[in-house]
C-alpha cells in the first residue's frame, strides 16, 4: 500500500525588505519673464514623485523626478511668488539576497538637507540631497500538502488565509477641466488636492477607475499681494489592462495629486484649462482560505514529517482614515502676519499604545510669515497626529500599505503664537501576516510494533487545552476512536481530566 500525497500551491511571503539611497539635489532654477525679479528665497520644498520600479539581479531601479518648488518674494511690491523645475532621477539600490519574483514595492523619501539661494535677480541655485526609502514586500509560490491518504494516516488540519494579490498598479494619470477665477491670476502659489475614487470596475480583462480630484488653487490676483483660493472639481476616468480576474475578486484604489499645469482660453480673461496630474494606486486581490496538513502520523507505520514554517497575509482592514494633527510656532515678531501655511508627510507607520494599534504619522509644517519690516520668512516645525485603529496584536504582525493627504490647515495666532491644525485623509489597506507550520512531506517506512499487547486498556491525565489529535498520536491511535471511547464531541480539552485510551488490537 502506498500514501497517497495530495498537494497544491498557495501564495506564501518571504521578508520584507528595506533599502535606502541618498539623491543628490544639485539644480539651477531660471525665473521665467512673466515672473518679477527675486528679491528674497523665502522657502524651498521638494515633492518625490516615483515613475518606474524595478527588480533585476537583485538591484531595485527606481525612476521618477523630484519636483523642486520655490517660493521668493519679489522685489516689485514684495509679493509672494513662486517657481518650480523637475529633476529625473534614477536610482538602483542594492538589496538583500532573495527570489525577488513577485512583490510589492512602496518608494517613499524626505530632505536630509537643502540650500537654496539667489544667485542674481534672476537665477536660483539649489543643493542638497534626498533621502529615498524602499520597502519591499517579497511574495513566493509555496508547494504545500492539503490532504493525505491511505497507509492507517491519521491528519490534523489548519486553516490557512489564502490571499492572492493579483494586479499592483502606480500609474500618472491625467485628467483636464476648466476652472473659473473670481480676479484675474498674476501667479499661482499653490495647487493641492483630494481625490476621491467613486467607482471601480472590473470587467473583460479591464478595470476602470472612476472619481475626481478636489484641486485647490491659492492664487495672487494682478496689482495685488492679496491671496485668494479657488476650488475646481475634476472628474477623472481611467482604463487600465489586465489579465483575466476572477469574478469574486476584490479591489482597492486611490489617487495622490502630484501637481497641475494651467493654460489660459483663448477669449477669457477669468478662465484656464487645468491640467491635473495624480498618482493612482490600484490593488486587485483574491481572498480565500485553504485547509493545509499541520501534522500527521500513522496507526501501522513508522512516520517522517518534513515540516516547513511559512508566512502568510490576510487583509486586515481597507483603510479610509481622517485626523487631525496640531503644532504651535512662534511668530518672527508679534506683529508679524501669517501669509499661508504647507504640511508634509514624511511617514505613516503602526504603533501601539494601550494595548491597541494607531496610525501614528510624521510630518513638517511650514507657517510663511510676513515681519514688521515687510519681509518674508518661514517658521518651520515636525510634528506627530495618530488615528486610532480597531486592531489588537503587535505592529509586526502587519504590514501597511498608506497614503496621507492634507484635506485641511486652519490658523489662529495670539500674541505671537501661531496655532496650525492640520486635517489628515489616510487611504490604504493593512495586511496581517500570520505565521504557521506546516507539514510539506510524509513518508511511511517500517511496520510499526505493537508495544504490551497484554494490555487492553490506559489511562491518561490530560491537561487543559490538549488536542485529542496530540494525544492519540502518542499511541498511534486514530483520533476518531479516542474520541468515542471518552464520548467527546470537541477535539480540544476545555479542563483537566483523565483519558480513557482503548487499545489498538
Amino acid at each position: 500500500m502506498e500514501l497517497k500525497i495530495f498537494r497544491d500551491t498557495i501564495c506564501a511571503m518571504g521578508p520584507v525588505c528595506e533599502a535606502k539611497a541618498e539623491l543628490p539635489l544639485e539644480a539651477e532654477i531660471l525665473i521665467p519673464d512673466y515672473l518679477p525679479q527675486v528679491f528674497k528665497v523665502v522657502k524651498c520644498f521638494v515633492h518625490l514623485v516615483p515613475l518606474q520600479k524595478q527588480i533585476s539581479m537583485g538591484r531595485l531601479t527606481v525612476e521618477g523626478y523630484l519636483r523642486c518648488v520655490v517660493y521668493y518674494q519679489a522685489e516689485q511690491e514684495q509679493a509672494l511668488c513662486q517657481t518650480e523645475q523637475k529633476i529625473p532621477f534614477t536610482r538602483a539600490m542594492e538589496l538583500p539576497q532573495a527570489e525577488y519574483n513577485t512583490c510589492s514595492i512602496q518608494v517613499s523619501g524626505q530632505v536630509e538637507y537643502l540650500n537654496c539661494r539667489a544667485l542674481n535677480q534672476r537665477r536660483l541655485d539649489v543643493r542638497g540631497a534626498y533621502a529615498l526609502n524602499a520597502r519591499i514586500a517579497v511574495r513566493k509560490e509555496q508547494e504545500v500538502v492539503t490532504a493525505l491518504a491511505e497507509c492507517g494516516i491519521e491528519q490534523k488540519m489548519t486553516a490557512v488565509p489564502a490571499m492572492r494579490p493579483l494586479l499592483s498598479v502606480d500609474k500618472l494619470i491625467t485628467a483636464e477641466e476648466t476652472i473659473q477665477f473670481a480676479k484675474q491670476p498674476q501667479a499661482i502659489l499653490d495647487a493641492a488636492g483630494v481625490g476621491h475614487v467613486e467607482e471601480i470596475k472590473l470587467v473583460s480583462g479591464k478595470a476602470v477607475v472612476k472619481g475626481k480630484i478636489q484641486v485647490s488653487l491659492l492664487y495672487r490676483g494682478e496689482e495685488s499681494t492679496q491671496l485668494e483660493v479657488v476650488e475646481q472639481s475634476v472628474p477623472f476616468n481611467q482604463i487600465l489592462d489586465t489579465e483575466s480576474l476572477p469574478q469574486d475578486s476584490e479591489s482597492f484604489a486611490c489617487v495622490e495629486m502630484t501637481g497641475c499645469t494651467l493654460m489660459t482660453a483663448s477669449g477669457q480673461e477669468l478662465s484656464a484649462q487645468i491640467t491635473v496630474t495624480a498618482m493612482l494606486h490600484l490593488r486587485i486581490w483574491r481572498s480565500g482560505e485553504c485547509y493545509l496538513v499541520e501534522d500527521a502520523f500513522s496507526t501501522q507505520y513508522e512516520t517522517q514529517l518534513t515540516e516547513q514554517k511559512i508566512f502568510t497575509e490576510q487583509l486586515a482592514c481597507p483603510l479610509n482614515q481622517t485626523g487631525t494633527g496640531q503644532f504651535q510656532v512662534n511668530l518672527p515678531d508679534e506683529e508679524g502676519q501669517v501669509v499661508h501655511c504647507f504640511a508634509q508627510p514624511v511617514s505613516v507607520e503602526l504603533a501601539q499604545q494601550e494595548g491597541k494599534l494607531v496610525l501614528q504619522g510624521r510630518a513638517y509644517g511650514h507657517l510663511l510669515c510676513l515681519n514688521s519690516l515687510g519681509e518674508m520668512d518661514c517658521c518651520d516645525k515636525a510634528f506627530e497626529y495618530q488615528i486610532p485603529l480597531s486592531l489588537e496584536g503587535e505592529p509586526q504582525q502587519y504590514r501597511l500599505e498608506c497614503w496621507p493627504t492634507v484635506t485641511g490647515i486652519e490658523t489662529t495666532v495670539e500674541q505671537g503664537q501661531a496655532t496650525v491644525k492640520v486635517q489628515w485623509q489616510l487611504e490604504g489597506l493593512v495586511f496581517r501576516r500570520t505565521q504557521q507550520t506546516i507539514v510539506v512531506d510524509v513518508t511511511c517506512t517500517d511496520p510499526l510494533e505493537q508495544q504490551q499487547p497484554d494490555i487492553a486498556l490506559r489511562i491518561y491525565y490530560a491537561k487543559e487545552g490538549e488536542h485529542l489529535f496530540d494525544i492519540a498520536k502518542r499511541y498511534h491511535l486514530p483520533p476518531a476512536d479516542l474520541m468515542k471511547a471518552n464520548e467527546f464531541e470537541q477535539p480540544v480539552l476545555e479542563q483537566a481530566q483523565r483519558l480513557l485510551i482503548p487499545s489498538t488490537v
